[in-house]
């Protein structure tokens, strides 16, 4: 499993209808993870994907 805390950027796994983009974590829960796209068609939208989804770290908060 992938440690993530609040503020990372992580990348977030290419699905059907989004290509592979970055988000940064603003809030984890229990099967997903809370904030914003920074790249892609959904830049900016607020979302909550699965943990599932998380490929990797990005950039790390600290």
């Amino acid at each position: 499993m992938i440690e993530l805390n609040p503020g990372d950027t992580v990348v977030i796994r290419a699905g059907e209808d989004w290509p592979e983009h970055l988000f940064r974590v603003d809030y984890i829960f229990d099967d997903c993870v809370g904030g914003y796209s920074l790249t892609g068609p959904m830049a900016g939208e607020y979302g909550e994907p699965d943990l599932g989804l998380v490929l990797r770290v990005h950039a790390s908060a600290d």
